[in-house]
């Protein structure tokens, strides 16, 4: 990543400069994504930016991020502790028919167990 982009990303207060530079720039940043997605971890306390970026990176293309969507959802687990962007990343990610499936997507997927378990603690 070029020296002028780090400095001014490592200035975004919470992720949406970030997320911008990843959307506007969708193209060309493939070579630089484990680094802009380390950024919006470290800039994103709350998790609104980490589960948009997981979100908007699963619609372009779910197995090319792969290892980029995995890493944000860690990361939303742990940064959305009100669980204000959870139920929408659970959707984008498995589906409007996730609660159906949980006990399928629970044992295939550790992730979404843990998603799950946020959302519903009572269990499936």
């Amino acid at each position: 990543m070029e020296e002028a982009l780090k400095k001014k990303l490592a200035k975004d207060p919470n992720g949406l400069l970030t997320y911008e530079y990843i959307a506007n720039n969708i193209d060309d940043v493939d070579e630089i994504m484990p680094e802009l997605v380390d950024n919006i971890i470290n800039v994103d306390f709350t998790g609104q930016f980490v589960v948009s970026t997981a979100r908007y990176l699963n619609a372009i293309d779910s197995q090319k991020y792969a290892d980029s969507i995995d890493r944000l959802i860690k990361a939303a687990i742990m940064r959305d502790r009100d669980r204000a962007y959870l139920g929408d990343l659970a959707v984008s990610i498995w589906g409007p028919d996730y609660k159906e499936r949980a006990a399928e997507l629970s044992a295939a997927d550790d992730n979404f167990r843990r998603i799950y378990k946020r959302l519903y603690p009572v269990g499936l």
